[in-house]
C-alpha cells in the first residue's frame, strides 16, 4: 500500500469512527436554555433591597458632604457681601477658612466616592454570585443540560428561560422575607 491509500484508510475510520460515536449523542436530545443575567440583576428585588440598603448606609456622609458644600457657599456669599467693610486680616481669615472648608469638603467627598465604590462592589459581587445560584438550581431543577449566560448573538424565544428564572428568583426573594 502506498502512503496517500494509507492515510485515506486512517481518515475513513477516524470519520466512521467519530459518527459512529456522535449516534449516542444525537439520539438523546439535549435541554438547553440562555439566560440574560443583566436583565435579571436589573429586575430582580435583590438589587433593588441591595440599592435601598447602600443608599441607607450613605445617606449620613451624604448629608455631610451637602451641608459642607452648603457651608461653603454661605461663606463665600457673605465674604462677597462683606468685601468692602472686610479689614485684610478679616479677608486673609475667611480667605483661608475657605481653602480649608475646600479642602476638607474634597477630602469628603473623594472617601465618600471610595467607600461607595468599594460597598457597591462587594454587594454586588455577592449578588452575583447568588443569582448565579439561583440560576444553576433553576437549571438543575428544571432539567437542562446546558445553560448558557453572555455572549449569545441571538436567542430564540424558545430557549431563551429569562422571564423563567426571574420569576423563580422572585419567588425566592418573597418566600425569604
Amino acid at each position: 500500500m502506498t502512503l496517500i491509500n494509507r492515510q485515506l484508510i486512517k481518515i475513513t475510520l477516524i470519520i466512521a469512527f467519530v459518527f459512529l460515536a456522535a449516534l449516542p449523542v444525537s439520539s438523546q436530545e439535549m435541554k438547553i436554555g440562555v439566560v440574560n443575567l443583566q436583565a435579571i440583576a436589573e429586575r430582580s428585588p435583590q438589587t433593588q433591597a441591595v440599592m435601598e440598603a447602600l443608599r441607607e448606609e450613605f445617606a449620613p456622609r451624604d448629608r455631610e458632604i451637602l451641608a459642607t458644600q452648603q457651608e461653603i457657599t454661605d461663606l463665600q456669599a457673605k465674604a462677597q457681601k462683606d468685601l468692602a467693610v472686610m479689614s485684610e486680616t478679616e479677608r486673609r481669615n475667611v480667605e483661608k477658612e475657605l481653602r480649608d472648608l475646600g479642602r476638607d469638603f474634597e477630602r469628603l467627598r473623594t472617601e465618600y466616592q471610595e467607600d461607595i465604590n468599594l460597598r457597591q462592589n462587594e454587594e454586588f459581587g455577592e449578588l452575583q454570585r447568588s443569582l448565579l445560584k439561583e440560576i444553576q438550581d433553576y437549571a438543575e431543577a428544571q432539567g437542562y443540560d446546558l445553560v448558557l449566560g453572555d455572549g449569545a448573538l441571538f436567542v430564540s424565544s424558545a430557549v431563551n428561560i429569562t422571564e423563567d428564572v426571574l420569576k423563580a428568583v422572585i419567588a425566592n426573594y418573597e418566600a425569604s422575607q
